[in-house]
């Protein structure tokens, strides 16, 4: 009888933190891929062919002026939109898209849930959206939250380009 009392005690001590434990509290769940976009320059940069020794200094500021436009025109061209943070049953859903006048040339996931059923439906809810070309896509099995957080948020990003 005497160590009943501190068993019972300990064992309630034990438990209380495990029935105040709430799984859907904060973002420690989600993921967040915020990457730094490539710029055109440093992929231009790793393309262009290699210029000879022999060329003029002035011909190779030319080339590298022209360059430069160039960069500055595609860039110009190409602008992203971010839609907004949309929470669902299993976490919150964000997306960035990339267009190329009005064309879409690139859908990233900035923000979902971390689940094996999520990390499967991005890849192919990026390539339905690509190849849609707008937020008219299927939703994916088995991620069905995670997919309509997709399309609302990739929706109002295509919304707020125009």
């Amino acid at each position: 009888m005497k160590r009943a009392i501190p068993v019972l005690a300990l064992s309630v001590a034990g438990l209380v933190p495990v029935w105040l434990y709430s799984p859907a509290s904060g973002h420690e769940g989600e993921i967040s891929e915020v990457a730094a976009p490539e710029t055109q320059q440093q992929t231009q940069q790793q393309t262009a062919p290699p210029t000879t020794q022999a060329a003029p200094k002035t011909t190779q500021r030319r080339q590298q002026q022209t360059t430069q436009q160039q960069t500055t025109q595609q860039q110009a061209q190409n602008r992203s939109v971010s839609g907004p943070a949309v929470n669902t049953s299993e976490g919150t859903v964000q997306v960035q898209v990339t267009f190329q006048g009005t064309k879409i040339v690139d859908v990233k996931a900035l923000r979902a849930p971390n689940s094996n059923p999520t990390r499967t439906a991005l890849p192919l809810l990026r390539e339905s959206a690509l190849k849609a070309q707008s937020a008219d896509i299927d939703t994916v099995s088995g991620a069905t939250a995670t997919s309509e957080g997709y399309k609302q948020s990739l929706q109002a990003a295509i919304d707020g380009a125009r």
